[in-house]
């Protein structure tokens, strides 16, 4: 009997050296990211018959196993990723939304500045200080809009990289994982280590992208991100990657690789850091960018309109203050040819009526044999456009070019029409002279006119022409552009003509000092008088100028020049408080999912301090039994000498 006491007794001692190296084990992870709290499983030993009745034999350590909950664990994923997503956004947020509030203010600062400088100037027109002073401004707003540009740059290029460093960091795991998995399939998922290193790790995959994990039969686990990108697949580990945008280089697009074979992944639905990143810089910072865009168009094309109004102090029609809106700087990425396009064609896009522009990016379509529809990325909206010549032609305040070649069925461009122009605008004139203050260019269409003929005054070529229209001297035109070639003929201010029809090659024509331009579709001949009267110290063309200031420009009429601007700014704000409110939501969904992983799975030292000490009176209980053993032993032995 004593015999099977000590049996018992070193079952006992043995199970409970088990628990306490366990329970001590718990303790000592109790601070360790990731760790699973684990538990020792102990059942009887078969009982032994001794005569009729049956004794039990001990105890041994069936199990040793982590406590896990694979719904909670589950749970915690997802709210891992959705407070990655939320935090990312909110931070990239905030750094534009500071932007715009801190450094941005300079951009509606110097346009207030420039229009103070043109009241200023409207004083005394003919100060060649306050000229000075004025160009001085318009070079100051220039300079404005180009460093705004320059930090939304930076954003894209800092935004970018942060892509990179995610997508090298997502690869890491997937390696880590797959030799997990490897390691894994060896123990049949018994390696308990493993385990906690292999959910820390899917823990941390889940902030970069929304992780679906497949438990395998072997042990191992197959990771999926976003729902329909393969990972890990067993011991197999995907890459991914990131190649230059198509079609705008800048703009990285993340790809997945599986051996030789490589797929571009569509980021937006991959959730978590990755997916935020991908969201700000194409919802958000492109059309901040673009928007930029279309106020330094607005700029420029308002007040080089404002210029060819009226005459400088040489007595000249007004020259351009700012870079032409359509000048090969202005137009650089207003288009972009998809990779996969197999056409030849070469497309530029003209802007025809600043007014018109919206800031969005559209996608170009071309279907054989003639159909170009152009889908406006914000609305979704699609515009048919007709094919005038080599002109496309319908769009909202701009055409598009066909330069050279042909395009085939299925061709398809982005089209950003505002794009570049923030980075490029810069004040071209260098003499204060230039600023064109004087009105006197007045232009008079006959009333008979039955066209929609347009006339801009282009240059003063020679004010000592005999008959150059001054007040009271004024010249009438009479167009005829339907004739071949088309004519012009002359006409005092007494009716009297002043010569024969004449040709003239279109769109320009030039005759008594002076050069204007045609556009005119007319099918008959139409009338128009000039007067172009200048006095040095006249201030009215600059007045105009100076109340663009509250003048409806932009957005089909609704907003003025700084109204814009003002509008993105704020579009910024309310995404950054909204985004602000989501971060708020998702801790606290993300707290309560972990409070409940950590009730199933963390360790309690309260409760492993009591365990502990429950496991060494089972110990000391054991041995005490051991000891009681042997002393029956030895009583039995003494009794035989």
């Amino acid at each position: 009997m004593s015999l099977d006491l000590m049996n018992i007794a070193r079952t006992g001692v043995l199970a409970s050296q088990s628990q306490l190296a366990i329970t001590s084990n718990n303790i000592a992870n109790a601070n360790t990211a990731g760790y699973n709290r684990q538990v020792v499983s102990q059942s009887a030993l078969d009982s032994q018959r001794m005569g009729n009745d049956f004794y039990g034999a001990g105890t041994y350590v069936s199990d040793v196993k982590r406590v896990y909950n694979d719904y909670a664990t589950r749970e915690l994923r997802i709210g891992s990723t959705a407070v990655s997503e939320t935090q990312t956004t909110f931070g990239k947020m905030s750094e534009l939304d500071q932007l715009f509030s801190q450094i941005g203010k300079g951009v509606p600062e110097g346009l207030n500045n420039f229009f103070a400088s043109m009241n200023a100037l409207s004083d005394i027109p003919g100060d060649l200080g306050m000229r000075g002073s004025m160009l001085t401004s318009a070079n100051q707003l220039a300079d404005s809009i180009n460093q705004m540009q320059g930090h939304l740059d930076s954003q894209m290029t800092q935004t970018n990289d942060q892509i990179s460093a995610v997508t090298s960091r997502i690869n890491e795991i997937s390696t880590e994982l797959g030799n997990i998995n490897r390691e894994l399939m060896k123990s049949q998922g018994e390696d308990m280590q493993l385990l906690d290193k292999q959910d820390a790790l899917i823990l941390e995959l889940s902030e970069y992208a929304s992780v679906n994990v497949v438990a395998l039969d072997s042990g191992a686990k197959s990771v999926m991100l976003g729902g329909t990108m393969m990972l890990v697949s067993g011991e197999v580990s995907m890459q991914m990657g990131t190649v230059q945008g198509d079609p705008y280089p800048n703009e990285l697009q993340i790809t997945a690789q599986s051996g030789s074979k490589s797929m571009i992944v569509d980021a937006t639905k991959l959730g978590g850091q990755l997916g935020a990143l991908v969201n700000y810089r194409d919802e958000t910072l492109m059309p901040s960018q673009m928007e930029l865009g279309q106020y330094a168009l607005g700029v420029a094309d308002a007040f080089n309109q404002a210029q060819a109004q009226g005459f400088d102090l040489n007595g000249q029609v007004g020259a351009n203050i700012f870079t032409d809106i359509n000048d090969p700087s202005m137009q650089l990425g207003r288009v972009g040819a998809l990779s996969s396009n197999t056409g030849t064609a070469n497309l530029s896009v003209n802007i025809d009526d600043v007014g018109s522009l919206t800031g969005s990016s559209y996608e170009l379509k071309f279907t054989a044999p003639s159909t170009y529809e152009l889908k406006d990325a914000v609305s979704g909206n699609i515009t048919p456009l007709t094919l005038n010549g080599t002109k496309l032609e319908g769009a909202a305040g701009f055409s598009i070019d066909i330069d050279a070649g042909a395009l085939a069925s299925g061709d398809t461009f982005e089209i950003r029409p505002t794009s570049g122009a923030a980075a490029s605008v810069s004040v071209e004139m260098t003499d204060g002279k230039g600023i064109a203050a004087a009105t006197g260019a007045q232009i008079t269409a006959d009333a008979a006119n039955t066209g929609n003929s347009q006339v801009n005054l282009v240059s003063i070529d020679d004010r000592t022409d005999t008959n150059f229209p001054v007040t009271g001297a004024e010249l009438t035109f009479e167009i005829d552009p339907s004739a071949t070639p088309p004519t012009f003929e002359v006409f005092d201010v007494d009716g009297t003509s002043l010569g024969a029809a004449a040709a003239y090659t279109p769109p320009n024509i030039s005759a008594h000092g002076f050069t204007f331009e045609i556009d005119s579709t007319a099918a008959t001949a139409e009338k128009f008088t000039f007067n172009l009267s200048f006095a040095e110290g006249d201030n009215t063309n600059l007045v105009n100028m100076a109340k663009l200031s509250e003048a409806k420009l932009m957005n089909g009429g609704k907003t003025t020049l700084n109204d814009v601007y003002e509008s993105t700014k704020f579009d910024v704000g309310s995404k950054t408080k909204a985004a602000e409110i989501a971060m708020g939501s998702a801790d606290a969904i993300y707290s309560q999912a972990y409070t409940r992983v950590q009730s199933v799975s963390g360790v309690n030292l309260d409760e492993e301090a009591a365990n502990l000490m429950r496991f060494q009176q089972s110990y000391q209980a054991s041995a005490r039994i051991m000891t009681t053993a042997n002393e029956i032993f030895n009583t039995l032995f003494s009794s035989l000498r």
